[in-house]
């Protein structure tokens, strides 16, 4: 028949128990739990810090992986490949869809599993075959994109973009100044008036009256 989905070990349980009582416990036991930035967010693998809690979280992501391909593959263009965890943007992909899975199972009614089943799972999947193509039919093939990303990290490219960068601060700050300049010279300018000749002349230095 049908297979369960995968609970993940003890830790990855851990996880999820402790962002729930971040979510939902009181005073006493939110500040128990430490820093809540810190607190590792399974669906995020990079927060997933801690050596035991990160070997758990690939072990629950393969027998997700392996699960999805058994459960809902037919087509073998919907497979996920065996060198997805080659793949940075499948390993992010598939860690928020088994996030989004595992909290659908734990609901009170079919309302979220229903959205996972109608927009999850076909939008990932579609985005996996666009992003991969063909090229890891026969086998993980090198990452097309390699040379560019090389590129676009290189020093030159780097020094270019952190000009362009500051040559629009200079710009931003240049408006600022011409913005001040103006200011200052439509301000009403106050002058002494020679009450026997009429001769209008600037007024001395030093503080003027308010």
């Amino acid at each position: 028949m049908v297979r369960p989905f995968p609970e993940g070990g003890s830790m990855v349980r851990l996880a999820y128990r402790e962002l729930s009582i971040a979510a939902n416990g009181d005073k006493d036991q939110v500040k128990a739990l430490g820093p809540l930035h810190m607190l590792p967010r399974p669906w995020d693998p990079p927060t997933c810090r801690r050596p035991e809690l990160r070997e758990q979280l690939w072990e629950w992501l393969e027998e997700v992986v392996s699960w999805l391909n058994r459960e809902y593959t037919w087509d073998v263009t919907g497979a996920i490949p065996p060198c997805w965890p080659q793949h940075p943007h499948l390993v992010h992909e598939i860690a928020v869809l088994a996030d989004q899975r595992r909290r659908a199972g734990l609901a009170f009614d079919s309302n979220a599993m229903e959205e996972w089943h109608r927009y999850a799972l076909p939008a990932f999947a579609d985005r996996m075959r666009n992003r991969l193509k063909d090229h890891c039919e026969d086998g993980h093939q090198g990452w097309p994109g390699r040379g560019r990303y090389a590129r676009f990290t290189s020093d030159q490219s780097v020094h270019e973009r952190q000009e362009t960068y500051a040559a629009d601060v200079r710009t931003t700050a240049l408006g600022r100044r011409i913005e001040h300049k103006v200011a200052e010279e439509s301000r009403p300018r106050l002058a002494s008036v020679n009450l026997d000749t009429g001769e209008l002349g600037d007024l001395p230095e030093g503080p003027q009256p308010e």
